[in-house]
C-alpha cells in the first residue's frame, strides 16, 4: 500500500513554550497494568534517595520499583524518577523502619534492570546505581545548575478541531511530565446493526474514536421478560444466544475508555429472533492442553464418503477428468468421516484438523478455501444425521478434539455473502448463453441444491448482469476488450472478478496483485484471481468475520487453524482477531477452555534459514509474538507502522524466550506473558524434513525466537506442499518415514499426519493440479477405498474389532509405527509437554527432555536411529519405553547404542517400562 503526503497550507495554531532542555518525543508512555500489591506500611521515616545513570540505557522514562526490607514491592512499573542532574534521574522514597530496599529500574514499557536478575541491594541516604555499580554519594552535588533551555513548539489545532491542547514532553534526559487528566468519552459507535437467527441476534458497529483508545464497549439491551442487560464486550461483535421466540429486542452500543470515560449511546438497533432449532447446539470444547493431542489432517471432501447423495462434481467434473473416474470433487463428507471416527483413534490420534466447512463457490472449492458464506456450513458436506454439530459431537464423545481450518485473509472471487458480492458483466447471446444461467426466482445458491430448470448446483445466475447496476465502480462495464477467449468469443470488461477492475469496494478488498511475496504488498493485495483479498484492517471485515467465527466457537470446535496467516499483518491478528476469539471462547465456555482453545497460524515461509529471506514480518515465529510498541490507532496505518519498525530492527533485535528450553536438567515454569495467542505450524522443519536429522538441526536453530517452540504443530508434508517446498508426496521411503516420524513424536512440537501417509498413500504424486488432472492421479485422492469396511477402536492405538480393506490398512508397517509412538508419547508427559536440551548430550538426533508440575516428574533421554551419550544426568533408575531395558545410572553418565533407523530408545528416570509391543521399527 502506498500513500502520498500531500503539505498542508497554514493554520492557526496554539502556542506552548516549554522550559526546559531539548523536547522529547511527543508520545504517551505506555499503559501501567492493573496493580498486583501494595507498598508496606511506614512505620519509621528512614528515607533513601535513589539516583539512575541514565546514558547507558537512553531510556525515555526511568521508574523504580522498590520494596523495603521486609515489605511489599510496588505496583508495577513502580514511581517515575525526576531529573537531578545531568545524565541523573533521581527518587527520594520513605522506607519505615526499613534499613534498606530491593530495587529495579524500568523504561514502564516493559524494558527492566534487575541487575541481571539478583535485584539490586540498596541502603538508606544518598545512593548512586551507575552501570550495576552501586554507590552512596550525590552525583549532582557538585554540579552547577544548566541555564534553562527553551523550546517553543507551534501546533495546529484546526484540523483535530480541539478547544484546548496540552503539550506532553521529556527533556533529553529527563522524565516525562504528568499526563493531563483524561475527561474526554469517546464517540458514540456508529453502524450498530443486529441480526436474528433463530434465537441468537448478531450484533456488530463500527469502532468508536478516543483521543487515548477504547477499552471496551457496553451493549445494553431491552425487551423479552428479562428486562435490561448489559454486558461489557472487548470487540466489535456480540453474538447475543439463548433469546426467546419470535421476540423483538432492542440494542445500543457506548464505547468507554481507559479513564472510566463513557460515550453517549448509539442509534437503537433492533431484530426480532425466530424459531428455536429443533436441535439446539450441545458441543462442548474438551479444554485439555493441545500437545498432548497429535493430530491427524484430511481433507474431509476427499476423506471417505459416507453419503453419496451429497456428491457433486461442479463445472469442471468432466474436464477434469474426475467424471471419468467416477470421482466427484466433493466426495467425502461428515457422515464418512463419523464412520471412521474410530479408524483413527485407533492409530492413536485425539485432534482431527479438517479442511475449511464455510459455504465455498469457485468451480473447484472441494478442499474448502473459496469462503463465500461464512456463516454456513457447506451442505456438500452434511447429512441427516451427520451435521458439523454432529460430528463435533461424535469426535468429543471419543476424547478426540476438532480443529477447523479457518480463512480470514480471502473469500472466494464471487465476494463474501452477507458482505460484499460482485455483480459480473453477462450476456446470454449466441456465444455465452452455455455460461451464463438463466436467473430462476426464489433459487439461492447452497451448491448443493440443483436448479431443476438447468440441472446445475454451480449455478451463476445471481451473479451476471447485462445492465450496468447500480452503484457500479467496474472501470468500462460491458465493453469488449478487444480480446477474445480460447473459443474465439467476444471478451467483455467486468466480465470476471479482478482486483484492479474496480469491481470490489476498495474499503472492504484490497485493489492489486502480490509483486514482493516478502514486502509490504503481499499483505494487501491478491494472492490468486480465487482468492479476492480483505482488507482485514476494515470494521466491517473485522466484525464480519468475528461475527461467522463465533458461531463455530459457540459449536464447541477445540480450535482452529488459520490459513493464510501471514497475508494479515501481525498488529491486526494481535489488536482484533485474536482477543475476539479469546472472549468468545471464555464468553461461552469458561476461561480453562479458552486456555486451551488452539490456534496455529499457517504464516508459510518456503526458505530453509532461521528468518524468511531476512524478513523477520513474513517468518512463522514473528506471529507468536504481542506487540513491543504502541502505534497508530487505525489499524491500516498501525500495520505499516509495525512492518516499517520491526523490518528496521532486523532479525537481530527480535524477541527471545527459553520457555521450550531446560535449564540444564531442570523444567522452569514458561513465561507467556508476550504471547500473542497464535501459535504456529512449524515451517523451517517441514521445509527440512527431506531429511530427519536436518529438520531436527534446523529446529533447534529456530527455538529461541518463539514464544514457545513446544507448541509447533510439525508436520512432513500437507495438502500442499512436501518437503523443500516440492510439489509432491514425500516419497523418501519407508524408513525414511518411520525416522521422520520417531522424531516428530518425541521431539518437541505437536506430530501431524497428513491423511494416508500412514500407507505412504499417492508418494511421489503431484499434490495438487487444479482442474487440470483427476484427482485420482494426485496427492488429494480419495482415500475411503482403504478404509472401507468395520472398524472398532476400544482406546487410542487399541483396535479391538477389524474387517474388509480397512483390516488390511492396519496391518502396513507405518501404522503400526505411529500406533506405537502414540502409545509412548501418550504414557510419558516429557515427551507431551516438556522442556528440552541437547547440553550434555552426544548424538545425531538425541536430546533430553522434561516436565515437572505438582506430583508429576517425568524424565527422558531420547535418541533417534543413532546412538548417544547423556552426560549430567541425573542418578537413578531409567528403563527404555521401546525394549524394557533397565539401567542405573550412578555417575551421572548413560551411554546408548544405535538403534537402527527409524528405530529409537526413550530411556525414562523412574519410567513405567516397556509400552506396547515390538513392530517393524520399535523393537
Amino acid at each position: 500500500m502506498s500513500r502520498t503526503r500531500i503539505p498542508l497550507p497554514a493554520r492557526p495554531v496554539a502556542v506552548l513554550a516549554v522550559a526546559a532542555g531539548l523536547l522529547g518525543p511527543l508520545a504517551a508512555p505506555p499503559d501501567a497494568p492493573a496493580p498486583r500489591t501494595s507498598p508496606a506500611a511506614a512505620v519509621a521515616e528512614n528515607t533513601a534517595t535513589v539516583f539512575y545513570w541514565t546514558r547507558t540505557k537512553n531510556w525515555a522514562a526511568h521508574n523504580l520499583h522498590y520494596a523495603p526490607d521486609g515489605g511489599s514491592w510496588t505496583t508495577v512499573p513502580g514511581v517515575a524518577m525526576e531529573p537531578a542532574c545531568t545524565d541523573w534521574v533521581k527518587k527520594t522514597v520513605s522506607l519505615g523502619s526499613a534499613a534498606g530496599l530491593q530495587a529495579t529500574f524500568n523504561d514502564g514499557n516493559g524494558t527492566w534492570d534487575n541487575n541481571g536478575g539478583a535485584n539490586y541491594a540498596l541502603g538508606t541516604g544518598n545512593i548512586t546505581v551507575k552501570d550495576g555499580v552501586v554507590a552512596h554519594s550525590d552525583p549532582c552535588a557538585a554540579t552547577p545548575p544548566a541555564p534553562a533551555a527553551k523550546a517553543t513548539v507551534y501546533y495546529s489545532t484546526e484540523s483535530l478541531g480541539w478547544s484546548t491542547a496540552n503539550i506532553h514532553y521529556q527533556p533529553a534526559g529527563g522524565a516525562w511530565t504528568a499526563v493531563p487528566p483524561d475527561t474526554r468519552a469517546p464517540t458514540a459507535p456508529a453502524r450498530v446493526t443486529a441480526t436474528a437467527d433463530g434465537v441468537s441476534v448478531l450484533l456488530t458497529w463500527d469502532p468508536a474514536t478516543d483521543d487515548r483508545g477504547v477499552t471496551t464497549y457496553q451493549v445494553t439491551r431491552t425487551g423479552g421478560t428479562g428486562g435490561t442487560v448489559v454486558t461489557d464486550v472487548g470487540s466489535t461483535v456480540h453474538s447475543d444466544t439463548g433469546l426467546a421466540e419470535r421476540t423483538a429486542y432492542t440494542y445500543t452500543v457506548r464505547a468507554v475508555d481507559a479513564a472510566g470515560n463513557v460515550s453517549a449511546a448509539s442509534a437503537a438497533a433492533t431484530a426480532t429472533t425466530g424459531d428455536r432449532p429443533a436441535t439446539p447446539a450441545t458441543g462442548e470444547p474438551l479444554g485439555t492442553d493441545p500437545r498432548k493431542d497429535p493430530i491427524y489432517f484430511v481433507l474431509t471432501a476427499r476423506f471417505n464418503d459416507g453419503d453419496p447423495s451429497n456428491d457433486r462434481g461442479g463445472s469442471q467434473h468432466v474436464k477434469s477428468g474426475n467424471a471419468a473416474n467416477d470421482d466427484p470433487m466433493f466426495r467425502g463428507d461428515f457422515k464418512g468421516l463419523v464412520q471412521k471416527l474410530d479408524y483413527v483413534k485407533g492409530l492413536g490420534f485425539s485432534a482431527l484438523w479438517i479442511t475449511p466447512v464455510v459455504l465455498n463457490r469457485s468451480d473447484y472449492d472441494y478442499h474448502g478455501y473459496h469462503g463465500w458464506d461464512f456463516y454456513k456450513v457447506d451442505p456438500r458436506l452434511e447429512s441427516a444425521g451427520a451435521s458439523y454439530q454432529d460430528l463435533i459431537d461424535a469426535a468429543h464423545a471419543k476424547g478426540m478434539k476438532i480443529y477447523q481450518d479457518v480463512v480470514y485473509n480471502h473469500s472466494s472471487r464471487w465476494g463474501a455473502k452477507g458482505l460484499f458480492v460482485p455483480t459480473v458483466y453477462g450476456v446470454r447471446d449466441s456465444q455465452w448463453s452455455w455460461y451464463y444461467d438463466e436467473k430462476q426466482p426464489g433459487f439461492e445458491y447452497d451448491g448443493l441444491t440443483v436448479d431443476a430448470k438447468t440441472g446445475k448446483s454451480y449455478y451463476n445466475g445471481d451473479l451476471w448482469s447485462t445492465a450496468e447496476p447500480t452503484g457500479n465502480t467496474c472501470v468500462n462495464w460491458g465493453k469488449p476488450t478487444g480480446g477474445k477467449s480460447a473459443e474465439g468469443y467476444t471478451v467483455y470488461n467486468c466480465q470476471w472478478p479482478s482486483p484492479t477492475s474496480g469491481m470490489f469496494p476498495k474499503e472492504l478488498y484490497h485493489q492489486c496483485w502480490i509483486g514482493n511475496w516478502e514486502g509490504e504488498d503481499s499483505r494487501s493485495c491478491w494472492l490468486h484471481e480465487d482468492l479476492a483479498d480483505f482488507d482485514t484492517e476494515n470494521p466491517r471485515v473485522q466484525n464480519y468475520l468475528i461475527g461467522a467465527y463465533d458461531k463455530y466457537i459457540d459449536m464447541g470446535v477445540d480450535g482452529f487453524r488459520v490459513d493464510t496467516a501471514v497475508h494479515i499483518p501481525r498488529t491486526t491478528w494481535n489488536r482484533r482477531f485474536l482477543p475476539a476469539i479469546q472472549e468468545r471462547v471464555a464468553q461461552q465456555h469458561g476461561t480453562r477452555a479458552a486456555q486451551n482453545f488452539f490456534v496455529f497460524g499457517e504464516v508459510a515461509a518456503f526458505v530453509n534459514d532461521k528468518w524468511n529471506r531476512g524478513s523477520v514480518n513474513h517468518s512463522a515465529q514473528f506471529y507468536t509474538w504481542k506487540e513491543r510498541k504502541e502505534y497508530a490507532a487505525d489499524d491500516a496505518e498501525a500495520a505499516l507502522e509495525m512492518y516499517d519498525y520491526e523490518q528496521q530492527q532486523g532479525t537481530g533485535n527480535q524477541p527471545t524466550s527459553t520457555n521450550a528450553f531446560l535449564d540444564g536438567n531442570s523444567y522452569h515454569t514458561p513465561d507467556h506473558s508476550r504471547f500473542s495467542g497464535m501459535n504456529v505450524i512449524d515451517m523451517r522443519m517441514h521445509m527440512n524434513f527431506g531429511d530427519a536429522q536436518n529438520a531436527f538441526s534446523n529446529g533447534k536453530d529456530s527455538d529461541d525466537s518463539y514464544n514457545d517452540a513446544t507448541y509447533n504443530v510439525v508436520y512432513v508434508d500437507s495438502h500442499d506442499y512436501g518437503p523443500n517446498k516440492s510439489s509432491e508426496r514425500y516419497a523418501g521411503g519407508t524408513d525414511a518415514w518411520a525416522e521422520n516420524m520417531s522424531l516428530m513424536w518425541t521431539f518437541r512440537g505437536i506430530p501431524t499426519l497428513y491423511y494416508g501417509s500412514e500407507i505412504e498413500f499417492q508418494k511421489g504424486k503431484k499434490i495438487d493440479c487444479g482442474p487440470t488432472c483427476p484427482l485420482a492421479t494426485t496427492g488429494r485422492a480419495y482415500y475411503g477405498d482403504h478404509v472401507a469396511g468395520s472398524v472398532a477402536a476400544s482406546d487410542f492405538s487399541q483396535v479391538s474389532s477389524a474387517s474388509g480393506p480397512v483390516a488390511t490398512t492396519l496391518q502396513q508397517p507405518l501404522v503400526r509405527h505411529v500406533q506405537r509412538l502414540n502409545q509412548i508419547r501418550r504414557a510419558i508427559p516429557a515427551l507431551q509437554t516438556g522442556q528440552y536440551s541437547t547440553e550434555g548430550v552426544s548424538g545425531g538426533m538425541a536430546f533430553k527432555r522434561r516436565y515437572t508440575s505438582g506430583s508429576t516428574d517425568s524424565f527422558a533421554l531420547v535418541t533417534v536411529s543413532g546412538g548417544a551419550t547423556f552426560s549430567g544426568v541425573p542418578n537413578g533408575t531409567y528403563t527404555d519405553a521401546v525394549t524394557g531395558d533397565v539401567r542405573t545410572v550412578t555417575n551421572g553418565s548413560l551411554s546408548v547404542a544405535a538403534p537402527g533407523k527409524g528405530n529409537l530408545r526413550v530411556y525414562v528416570l523412574n519410567g513405567p517400562g516397556r509400552i506396547g509391543t515390538a513392530g517393524p521399527y520399535l523393537k
